[in-house]
């Protein structure tokens, strides 16, 4: 067992030092780099365990993330209470059904559906918001769940809580896209 915990101490430490090449700006050293630490990463991943982000990212960026995800968090919340304030009480749904024919009560049944399944799509984003937090505090948060690469910025920026890089989700939307043809048939 120790010869694992020193060969997980090495790798943190050889990243540690590839990253702190990286910032100083040293253009011979960024080849290699980024070499060592996709050969690191692919060692990593034979054990199952990619170097935690927070090893990696600096506190003041783990920080500014957190806040995001947090900002985020609680703008969906906000957008959950509306939905909920906006519904009506069980005595104002009757005397409404009471007074409407049925063209009425189907629109009215067709609006509770509608509002129902945004509640649970809200709902669900704010748990992804959630599982991104809880990524981000194990030092997770911005590595592919799938393969362990870095997932890009601009991803994260469009999708904050994103668990996989481009690659692999457009590979996992493409199996279930095929799965779904295939249910059809």
């Amino acid at each position: 067992m120790s010869g694992k915990v020193k060969t997980k101490k090495k790798t943190t430490t050889t990243i540690k030092k590839a990253a702190k090449i990286g910032r100083q700006g040293n253009p011979s050293h960024t080849q290699t780099q980024t070499s060592d630490i996709r050969s690191l990463k692919s060692r990593a991943g034979e054990t199952g365990r990619v170097a935690p982000a927070s090893k990696l990212m600096p506190s003041g960026r783990r920080e500014s993330l957190h806040r995001m995800l947090m900002a985020k968090r609680q703008e969906v919340m906000r957008e959950i209470e509306a939905d909920i304030g906006q519904s009506l009480t069980a005595d104002q749904q009757r005397r409404l059904e009471s007074a409407r024919d049925v063209g009425d009560q189907a629109l009215m049944d067709l609006e509770r559906e509608l509002g129902i399944s945004l509640l649970e799509m809200r709902n669900r984003k704010r748990q992804l918001l959630d599982e991104a937090i809880r990524r981000l505090a194990e030092g997770t948060y911005g590595l592919c769940a799938e393969c362990g690469v870095e997932i890009s910025e601009k991803r994260l920026a469009a999708v904050p809580f994103a668990k996989l890089c481009v690659e692999c989700q457009s590979k996992q939307e493409l199996l279930e896209k095929i799965e779904k043809g295939e249910e059809r048939d």
